[in-house]
């Protein structure tokens, strides 16, 4: 029996319902590792370079999905919540088509400023020309990549999880596939393009198939068609997905400042290891984010119905499953680091004990990274964006930058690693102070 956003949700319905958005995330991230893998391993170190000086520009790029992806399914599930079926399909469908026509305007802006981009995040000869060949590539599926991340928010707020988790998986084979066939079997120089065309391919398809599933008639509870300009809603989905869309950029950001971190204290070949972390990584935490998405529209459901009893309860059993699940993610983080980065960087011992090393103190931070994320999620999807932002620029900004910027100087290539946890856990304290200071304004949510 399908579960229904109005349902009481136990532990086991709880889980149930977010386990597809969890493994929609998950498989995402995987199919990026596998890029990497593939590049790394068989297109050589100075592409592998290339590809983790690229990639945090193109995720700045793609983050305006994720804002009106998370914002505006926090509206629309409201709406629902409140009765009004048929504004919430209008919001929908303006959001969708909102979202695809900036995509296609960021494409084009990057593609013509693709090179100065590169050269301003450090890429310098051979590096930068395969930075532009793998930018520019990944840049014409953009649209498409943007509407990949919207409808991965909207699939749960369409009741229709598991169709998100089927078309996410099914975009991620064709990755892998296109992955294995263009990268092992094209010459040596166009081994990083094929791995491009792998990845552009699939976030086509990625946002392609829900795009013409909505378009058609279907049996979830939206559906695409027509719609008229609202500024308010676009406006108001926008600071709902701030925390979301601060969240993306400022990481990217932190990203870029890492990588010149990186050379600064240990050279060109530590981008390699940060990168081994930022893919692995990017696994564990979008976990975290996959169940954020997952429960956003129960909490917007009930909170536009007024029903503080569910709402309360979702929060409490919310609290519980991060941490056991943070603490698993950090053993399995600690007993498997050698084994992850050798995937990656196995062709170089001492690339890979610095990779080790860092890895497992990186991931000291996973039992931290959850409540956070989820906490940013939660102010989202009760619309209140901006103080969702806060706890995004805080955690993914503010902290991180901050503590890759002063603990290097202490601590060397350590306080680098170390800056993560830091951050994380500066993140959780302030997210305990938000609810705090926001508890009796809303509900009691704990």
């Amino acid at each position: 029996m399908q579960i229904q956003l109005s349902d009481h949700f136990s532990y086991y319905k709880l889980i149930k319902f977010t386990l597809p958005a969890i493994a929609m995330m998950i498989v995402t991230s995987v199919y990026s590792v596998v890029d990497g893998f593939f590049v790394s391993n068989f297109a050589g170190d100075i592409s592998f370079k290339a590809v983790n000086l690229t990639m945090p520009f193109l995720m700045i790029l793609g983050t305006v999905g994720f804002m009106f992806g998370t914002g505006g399914s926090a509206i629309v599930a409201n709406t629902f919540g409140e009765g009004d079926k048929e504004r919430a399909n209008r919001y929908f469908s303006l959001f969708v088509y909102v979202t695809f026509a900036l995509g296609v305007i960021f494409a084009v802006i990057g593609f013509v400023l693709m090179r100065q981009i590169c050269f301003l995040l450090g890429a310098r000869g051979e590096i930068l020309a395969n930075c532009v060949v793998y930018g520019r590539i990944i840049l014409c599926a953009l649209p498409f990549f943007v509407l990949q991340y919207l409808f991965q928010s909207f699939f749960a707020a369409a009741e229709k999880p598991q169709l998100g988790f089927a078309v996410t998986v099914a975009a991620g084979l064709c990755n892998m596939v296109l992955d294995a066939v263009l990268v092992l079997l094209l010459p040596q120089e166009y081994k990083l393009m094929g791995a491009a065309v792998a990845t552009a391919v699939s976030q086509i398809a990625g946002g392609l198939i829900p795009l013409v599933y909505f378009f058609r008639e279907n049996d979830s509870i939206l559906s695409l068609g027509k719609t008229r300009f609202d500024g308010r809603a676009l406006v108001k989905a926008c600071i709902n997905g701030s925390s979301e869309f601060m969240s993306n950029v400022s990481m990217n950001l932190v990203g870029m400042l890492y990588n010149l971190q990186l050379i600064k204290y240990a050279g060109e070949d530590s981008i390699a290891a940060y990168g081994v972390m930022m893919y692995v990584s990017m696994i564990f935490s979008s976990a975290f984010i996959g169940y954020s998405i997952g429960t956003a529209p129960i909490i917007s459901y009930n909170d536009g119905a007024r029903n503080k009893g569910e709402l309360r309860g979702v929060m409490q059993k919310s609290l519980v499953i991060l941490g056991v699940v943070g603490l698993i993610m950090l053993a399995a983080a600690e007993l498997s680091a050698k084994s992850l980065s050798q995937l990656f960087v196995a062709y170089n011992g001492e690339l890979l004990a610095m990779t080790v090393h860092g890895f497992r103190i990186f991931s000291l931070s996973f039992p931290f990274m959850g409540f956070a994320i989820f906490g940013s999620g939660l102010f989202t999807a009760l619309n209140d964006g901006l103080t969702s932002a806060a706890i995004s620029f805080l955690r993914t900004l503010v902290f991180q930058a901050g503590a890759v910027l002063i603990l290097p100087s202490l601590w060397g290539l350590d306080g680098i690693w170390i800056s993560v946890v830091a951050a994380e856990c500066m993140a959780v304290l302030f997210t305990v102070l938000f609810f705090l200071a926001k508890r009796k304004r809303r509900i009691q949510y704990v």
